[in-house]
């Protein structure tokens, strides 16, 4: 670490903290030379395996401009766009892998896209899951339906759980 005052290459550290995501670590650091203090921020660099075998630094703007093309058309805006982009760099770290497979990235992005677009969530799925026939769409679309259908239920349940009993009223 070089001291970004005078260029000396030893400092000690004064202070260690992890940033409350866990994602990174603030360290403050005193020069050995000038005595100057500085603050460094550590982050683990997340890196993407592709198919071929190469690997590359994970672009949160590649996620959001593959996204992007699936909600071509749909009511979607940049900024939801970009919390998507920033909900898959969030879980890739959190799964504490450094290195991470592509299909990983896939997985993670069709989860927080189906909860954003279903239309959007099929068009990625179809690309990314490689459908190759309209029955694939079809079960898509019976296991979306079934997602839907069991969220309503569930908000009525609580609905009519919050709503009280005109019977228990009276007294």
């Amino acid at each position: 670490m070089h001291c970004p005052y005078c260029r000396h290459h030893d400092s000690r550290v004064l202070d260690s903290r992890v940033a409350e995501d866990g994602s990174s670590i603030r360290r403050r650091r005193e020069c050995r030379s000038c005595a100057r203090r500085f603050t460094t921020l550590e982050q683990m660099q997340l890196v993407v395996l592709k198919r071929s075998g190469v690997v590359e630094p994970f672009s949160r703007e590649k996620v959001v401009s593959g996204v992007r093309k699936a909600c071509k058309g749909r009511p979607v805006t940049e900024a939801q766009l970009a919390r998507l982009g920033q909900q898959v760099e969030e879980s890739l770290r959190a799964s504490g892998q450094a290195e991470v497979p592509t299909a990983d990235v896939g997985v993670a992005i069709l989860g927080p896209l189906k909860e954003l677009d279903p239309v959007a969530y099929l068009r990625f799925a179809s690309v990314y899951r490689n459908y190759e026939s309209v029955d694939d769409f079809e079960d898509e679309i019976q296991r979306l339906r079934a997602l839907h259908q069991e969220a309503v239920d569930h908000a009525g349940s609580k609905r009519r759980a919050a709503e009280p009993n005109p019977a228990e009223q009276l007294f």
